[in-house]
């Protein structure tokens, strides 16, 4: 089953379960190299480190549709994962949902001037941004 860090709504059991048909959290977790804005909706961006969870679920194209990434308001991409004090990870990337700071109204900067999402990936590919699951 696909792994997804989580660090906004989907952390409280009973909003993923109102989303998800099968899911199951697999422990806490930080994101390093990436810290939580709000805005509108949370989101992320370049800094120090942000703490959710690891949710495991084979529903991934719900979870797109629910971050409206076919709209463009978030996009998914994917993070080294690393085991920590809680043991390992049972993989090695998970997906983490960046949504876009200018349509959350979020404080939010990422370097560049291509695409958003092109941007996020660069960003977490050039830099030492994993997730801890711990």
């Amino acid at each position: 089953m696909p792994t997804v860090f989580v660090y906004g709504t989907l952390t409280d059991r009973e909003t993923a379960s109102a989303v998800l048909d099968t899911f199951e959290y697999r422990g806490k977790a930080t994101l390093r190299g990436l810290s939580r804005a709000d805005g509108r909706y949370p989101t992320l961006a370049p800094g120090e480190t942000t703490d959710g969870r690891l949710l495991s679920t084979p529903d991934i194209a719900v979870l797109d549709r629910y971050e409206g990434v076919d709209r463009g308001l978030y996009v998914r991409c994917a993070v080294p994962a690393v085991g920590g004090e809680a043991g390992p990870v049972e993989t090695d990337t998970v997906d983490c949902y960046v949504g876009d700071p200018g349509l959350l109204d979020a404080p939010a900067q990422w370097p560049g001037d291509d695409l958003f999402a092109e941007r996020v990936r660069r960003y977490v590919r050039d830099n030492d941004v994993r997730v801890v699951r711990g």
